[in-house]
Parts: structure tokens; sequence; C-alpha cells
């Protein structure tokens, strides 16, 4: 299948719209893990994911991908569990803001990975936009320094950490799946992908404790994780990784008003500076057009 045309201002407002659905999507993760564990709820969401994106790619499939395709659906659907994991192991032991803040690191890692693996160039203001962003996280991440860790909160943070590298690979290889792949395929790979590797560990870890009154959360972060995966496809098949890569920082605002409306978790003065330069760095890129480049060869 031929790539998409390049349209990098809609690839980055379709990008941003992900992060925001996803943020909502982990407020609701955040409360379902402190209710009823990680483990449940990733086995719970994975199998409603299943269920909701064949309902919705199957009728439709004109033919199965290629064994190659087939092959980055799966790498990237396994990236994905390990980074879902850790993420929300992290979550349910940090505020939201911290934990999203500490994520930043992914879009720096994953503008090099980009070069590396795609040839693609960075940009000086998308360099630059990237830096100021990051900055913003280190005055965060100061502000919280200054507050006495609880119990649980290192060990959240180093998870977190781990999560960010995975979510870096991720970001590249959505580059690569969204030029092979529509949305809606990309969508029901990852989702069984992730449902497999749950369910293949139920002999291991045990069966999962039955949601009882959660059911509708189960089926909101299912329904959002799915919508995000659909979007970011459709905004990775029109914009280049290192370009995208810094809508994550958006998230970062998601993540503190989520978390102080919904958990009581305070933003302190050092999270409105930082959130401030992350603002800044996420307009600073997007003023920046990327030059048409070549089209790249789609898997076949």
């Amino acid at each position: 299948m031929s790539p998409p045309r390049q349209q990098p201002v809609l690839a980055f407002a379709v990008a941003l719209a992900a992060v925001a659905v996803l943020s909502v999507m982990d407020a609701v993760m955040k409360g379902l893990v402190l209710s009823i564990g990680l483990y449940a709820t990733s086995v719970w969401r994975a199998l409603v994911g299943v269920g909701l994106s064949s309902v919705l790619y199957l009728p439709q499939r004109r033919a199965w991908p290629s064994p190659k395709v087939v092959r980055l659906h799966v790498l990237r659907g396994a990236v994905v569990t390990v980074m879902g994991l850790l993420f929300f192991f992290g979550l349910a032991r940090v505020p939201m803001a911290q934990a999203i803040a500490l994520t930043f690191i992914a879009p720096l890692i994953a503008l090099f990975l980009a070069s590396l693996t795609l040839g693609e160039h960075i940009r000086r203001r998308t360099l630059g936009a990237s830096l100021l962003a990051f900055a913003g996280v280190l005055v965060i991440v100061g502000g919280q320094v200054r507050n006495e860790l609880g119990e649980g909160v290192l060990v959240g943070t180093f998870a977190i950490l781990g999560s960010a590298v995975c979510y870096a690979v991720n970001i590249v290889m959505m580059r690569r799946q969204s030029l092979a792949a529509k949305p809606l395929e990309i969508g029901f790979f990852q989702n069984v992908t992730i449902a497999t590797l749950m369910v293949a560990s139920i002999p291991i870890i045990g069966l999962p404790a039955w949601p009882g009154d959660h059911w509708p959360g189960i089926f909101a972060v299912a329904a959002m994780s799915f919508t995000g995966v659909l979007l970011f496809a459709v905004a990775y098949a029109r914009g280049e990784a290192s370009y995208l890569a810094v809508t994550e920082y958006s998230g970062f605002i998601w993540a503190a008003v989520l978390g102080w409306l919904i958990f009581s978790e305070p933003v302190s003065p050092y999270t409105l500076l930082g959130a401030s330069m992350i603002v800044a760095g996420c307009i600073f890129a997007a003023r920046d057009k990327p030059r048409p480049e070549p089209e790249m060869e789609a898997l076949a």
C-alpha cells in the first residue's frame, strides 16, 4: 500500500487529540488498578479490546497482511504490553503529573532512534523545542524531589522510566507500522497481541479478579485505548516520528488537571512553571512544518 500524503499540521493536531484521549484513559486506569489491581485490569481490558477491535476490523478487511507486516504488528504489540504494565504499575504509586513528567524522556530518545532507524532528519527547531519541553520536565521533577517520597514511589519511578524507554521504541515503530497498515488493522493486531500475552500468563499468575461493579470502567479504558491507537495511526502515517514526538509533552497538562480533580493530587508552582515550558515547546515545534520528504517504501 502506498503511504498517505504528508500533512504535518493535521498530523500534529490528531496526535494531540490522541494524547488527550489516552490521558483520560490513564486516569480511569489508575482508579481501576487501585481498585482491582494491575493484573486484573490489564487482562479484562485486553479481552474487551479484542472484542471491540474485531467488530470494527474483521467485517471490512479485504486480505490478511503479509508475514512481514504481521511480525511488525506482533513485535510492537509486545513492546506496548511491557510498556503498559510498567507504566500502570508506576502510576498506581506516583502522582499522575509526576508520572507523565518522567515519561518525557521518551520523545527525546525517539528523536535519535528515528534518525538512526528511519533516516529522519532532526531539524534544529524540533530539537530545540524538545529540549525546552524537557527542561520543563526537569523543573517539575526538581520540585518533586523537594517533597518526601512516599512508600513505593521510588519503585514506581523506576518502573515509569523503564516504560518511557519502551515508549521511545514504540514511537518509532508507530511510524513504520502506520506506513504499512491502516488504523483498524493496527488496532486489531495490537489488541490481539496484548490479550494473547496476558492470557498466556494466567497459568503462571492465576485467574484475574472479577471486575464486578468496575465493568463500565473496563469498557471505557478499552474503548479509549483503541481510539488512541487509531488516532496515532492516522497521525504517524502523515507526519514524521521526530516531528510528532513532541506532542507527548501535552499529556502533562491533562495529567496535572485530572490528578488534581480525581485523586486530589496537588499541583505545585514547580509543576505550573514546568508545564508552561512544555506548552511553549509544543507550540514551537508545531510551527516547524517539515519539508516534503521522499515517499518511504511501505512494508509489503
